[in-house]
Parts: C-alpha cells; sequence; structure tokens
C-alpha cells in the first residue's frame, strides 16, 4: 500500500467495476430498470422534506439489498451535493488505524464514470493516517456497491471513496477530526455496512427460536445506540452481544463525525430471507438518514435577508415570473422550460435558494396550494417558476387550478435560509422560524408565517405540524427531530 500526504499526485487510470454482472446487473439498460424499479416501490417523500445529508446503505447484491438501499437513495434524488464521501468496510484486508484510498483518477459503472475527489483525499491526509491502493478497492465490494445508487440519484459529483480499517479511539479521533473539519453543505456522507449476520458459518447463530424477531431486535439495539450518538455506547454493545456489524468500523467513525443533534433515522429493514423465510442462514440489511449541521455549513452565509440582495423589483419580477409560468401552463397545459426567463432574470434572483410558492383565494385568504423546496440548488428565479406551477398544478391537497380561478387567487413567494438543526423544539421562535419535524421516517414542513396566520401556540404548532406528518398529535413531544430556517416572505397584495 501508498501512504499518501498533500503532494501525491493520482494516476489517470479508471478503475473499473469488479461487481458489474454478478452483484448487478451488466447491462445499463437492466441496471437502471432495476434501480428504479426498487424506487418506484418506495413510498413517496414528503413535500418539502430537506434531503439528509448522512445515509446508511447496505452493501449486499442488489437483488438483496438494493430495495432497502432505495429507502435512503429517493431522499437525495437531484440533491445539490457536488462530492459523496463514502466511508466502506474492508472485508478482505486488515487495515490498522488507517483509511484508504484509490490512486485512480476515477471510478466507473455501467452508469458511466466518477471522478475521485483527490485533492479533498489529500486534504483528509493532512490529519490523519491515509495510504492508497486500487487493488484493495477493485476487490472491496462494500464500496463498489455504493457507485451505481449514487449515480442514478445525483448529478455532476465526486467521490471521495475511504475503506476504514479497525482504529482504536484516538486514531478514530484523528480521522473524525480531518473528515470534520472538510464537511460542508455540498458534502453527502454515505456510510456502507450491513447488519447482523446470521448463521454457523458466520460465526454467529446464537437463538433456537423466535429468530428473525430475535435478531431484529439485536439490531435495533444497535441502531438505538447510534441514534443516541455515542461510539462508546455503540462498541459496548457489540461486544456485549456480539452483533455481526460489518461496517462497524465505518459507522464509529461516523458517529466521532456527526455533531449533535444529527437526527438519525431509520427508514427500513429487512433481511436476505425476505422471500424464503429461512432462518438458518441470513443477512440483515438497515437504512438510516440523518441531517447533520457541518461546521463549514455553519460558518456559512446564507442568503441575506436586506434589500442589497432582493430589491423590490427583485421581488416584483419573481412574482410576475411565477404568474406567467402558472398562465403558460394553463394555456398550453404543459410546463415552460426551466430557463424559460433566463433574459429578463435580475443578477440577484439568479443566486441558488431554496422557496415555497403559495396560492391563496383573495377574497377569503384561503389556501389554493403551496409547494416548495428547501435547498438552494438552482437559481432562485427557475425554483420560484416551477414550484409556482406545481402549487397551481401539483400539490396533492387541491384540484389543479381552473381558468376561472386565474384572477382570483393571489401568489405568495417565500426565500428560505438553509435550514439548521435544533436540539429541542423550545428553541423554535414563532414568527421567525419555519420548522421541520421528522420522526420513524415521517417529515413535515411549515413556513414561519403558518403559525401567526393561524394564531396557534407553539405547541398548538406543533401538533398540527405532527398531524401532518402522519403522526399522531403529541408525537413531536419525544423522540422528534427539528430543523429551523426563516424566511424572506413577500406576495402580490404588498408587491402592488
Amino acid at each position: 500500500m501508498k501512504s499518501s500526504r498533500s503532494g501525491r499526485h493520482p494516476s489517470n487510470t479508471i478503475l473499473a467495476s469488479t461487481l458489474a454482472g454478478a452483484w448487478y446487473p451488466g447491462r445499463k439498460d437492466d441496471l437502471v430498470a432495476l434501480i428504479h424499479g426498487c424506487l418506484a416501490a418506495v413510498p413517496p417523500v414528503p413535500a418539502g422534506e430537506p434531503p439528509p445529508n448522512v445515509l446508511v446503505l447496505p452493501h449486499a447484491g442488489y437483488a438483496y439489498s438494493a430495495a432497502t438501499a432505495a429507502y435512503g437513495i429517493a431522499r437525495i434524488l437531484r440533491a445539490p451535493f457536488r462530492r459523496v464521501v463514502l466511508l466502506a468496510p474492508s472485508h478482505r484486508v486488515r487495515l490498522r488505524n488507517r483509511l484508504l484510498a484509490p490512486e485512480a483518477a476515477a471510478v466507473s459503472t455501467p452508469l458511466g464514470v466518477i471522478p475521485v475527489d483527490h485533492p479533498f483525499i489529500a486534504a483528509v491526509a493532512q490529519g490523519c493516517a491515509l495510504d492508497h491502493d486500487d487493488a484493495v478497492h477493485a476487490a472491496e465490494h462494500s464500496a463498489q456497491i455504493q457507485y451505481p445508487l449514487l449515480q442514478t440519484a445525483l448529478d455532476d459529483f465526486r467521490i471521495a471513496p475511504l475503506i476504514v480499517g479497525e482504529m482504536d479511539a484516538e486514531a478514530r479521533q484523528r480521522a473524525a477530526r480531518a473528515l470534520r473539519s472538510l464537511m460542508d453543505n455540498e458534502t453527502l456522507l454515505v456510510i456502507s455496512t450491513d447488519f447482523t449476520h446470521y448463521g454457523v458459518d458466520f460465526g454467529f447463530a446464537p437463538f433456537s427460536d423466535d429468530v428473525f424477531r430475535r435478531v431484529e431486535e439485536l439490531d435495533r439495539g444497535a441502531y438505538t445506540c447510534l441514534q443516541d450518538q455515542s461510539s462508546m455506547a455503540f462498541n459496548a454493545y457489540l461486544d456485549r452481544t456480539g452483533a455481526t456489524i460489518c461496517g462497524r468500523h465505518p459507522l464509529s467513525l461516523m458517529l466521532e463525525i456527526l455533531p449533535r443533534g444529527a437526527g438519525l433515522t431509520c427508514l427500513h429493514y429487512a433481511t436476505s430471507s425476505e422471500e424464503t423465510r429461512d432462518d438458518s442462514r441470513f443477512v440483515c440489511y438497515l437504512c438510516m438518514a440523518g441531517r447533520a449541521a457541518w461546521p463549514r455549513e455553519a460558518a456559512a452565509a446564507s442568503p441575506e435577508t436586506g434589500a442589497d440582495w432582493l430589491s423590490d423589483a427583485d421581488k416584483r419580477l419573481l412574482l410576475q415570473f411565477a404568474r406567467r409560468a402558472i398562465r403558460q401552463t394553463l394555456d398550453r397545459r404543459r410546463p415552460c422550460p426551466a430557463d424559460a426567463f433566463a433574459a429578463e432574470a435580475s443578477e440577484a434572483v439568479q443566486r441558488p435558494a431554496g422557496c415555497f410558492v403559495t396560492l391563496k383565494m383573495k377574497a377569503t385568504g384561503e389556501l389554493r396550494g403551496c409547494i416548495g423546496e428547501m435547498t438552494a440548488r438552482r437559481p432562485l428565479y427557475q425554483a420560484v417558476t416551477e414550484m409556482a406551477v406545481h402549487a397551481a398544478f401539483g400539490d396533492p391537497r387541491f384540484p389543479e387550478l381552473r381558468s376561472a380561478e386565474w384572477d382570483r387567487v393571489s401568489i405568495e413567494v417565500s426565500v428560505l435560509t438553509p435550514p439548521r438543526p435544533v436540539d429541542s423544539w423550545r428553541e423554535i421562535e414563532l414568527g421567525r422560524h419555519g420548522m421541520t419535524l421528522a420522526k420513524n421516517g415521517c417529515s413535515a414542513v411549515f413556513l414561519p408565517q403558518v403559525a401567526p396566520e393561524q394564531g396557534w401556540t407553539l405547541e398548538e404548532t406543533l401538533t398540527h405540524l405532527a398531524r401532518k406528518a402522519g403522526l399522531s398529535p403529541a408525537d413531536w413531544r419525544e423522540g422528534a427531530a427539528f430543523t429551523v430556517f426563516e424566511a424572506i416572505v413577500w406576495g402580490e397584495e404588498e408587491a402592488g
């Protein structure tokens, strides 16, 4: 293995997949069909839910684990990540107190080529022991199995695949510091792991009856430690129970990297024996998601709320774009192109930002549609025009807008600051903060203006938010994760 420090140059080779045709289909069309079939079986992601920036995904052959992995992949479709940091265990080579990166310039699958982010890897190597070895990466399925899934979900990204060896506490903390200091809001952290491997040939078969339930309870115990974000408790649990989680070391490193309040949530759990129900030998798969406030993200500039960023003229322009986009869809029965108003867009409205567009009936103020996106992933004017069309024709709570209603609706735009997690619901400030609630795979969002408009207290607001998420009215009180954001809000009435 070749050690790395900042002066290292990658090779010009492309590391080809060694799994294509075996662990997943070797033909592009077949691979696309398989992944999209798994995504189609995932329940719809709630509108406005911010994409997680932490995923825990299984790494068995797609016939066994892709259906579970799809629950995480569905939540990052077209998310604005430009880098994926992938932490994977080593199955064939023993590594001690170090990370292992590929030397190749890129990796490839039937879906194409992914550049390796060597500047990022070199920066990591400044803070911890890191080697390069293409041969180990070529033989390691736990990293390679994730590439086609990520290619399906994301556009134009680079990858930093790191195989994680056994680490003592000091080495793990050193690696965690090096990685944490480089994470930002364009980075997705993925941990590749299967959960309990059950059977005599895995060296773990302690149960004689009710095997599936008891193994799931074992995995749920490990999941609870992960939710609590305690590396010490997680490792002590595995030592005590003997649970055979192959990604133990990447998961332990993840727990050291994450800031508190990442809100890790289980999205799906399954076993390799879902169809056969053979309890003598099986592997368990769990998909998790979380949202971490990385140090560099917390320090990053949010969209300004002053007139220097969005002038009154900019606000009027965005409202005009929204109304014209809805009118064109009414007339032509198809949305206008994303860049339809590019020539008219001011420099300010070309800045990326998350936004919601709300339609209300002028006479009564009654809601007629509200759709948005939380993250800044494209120019604001494009986001506003598309969300306006979705609010008019794609909000599942309402029928499509009719021509007869055209003059009877008013349009309101909310431009959002990036969401950030809070440790408790008590930190939410009504009238200032919009909020998202997430629990048990369910989530919902309210804009800052919702509670004041309804006259709700904070407790009443959270009760309604829990109901909107499909939870019980009091589910917000325990075990829920919250993020908050702020918004610049204006409507046609104010703009004149």
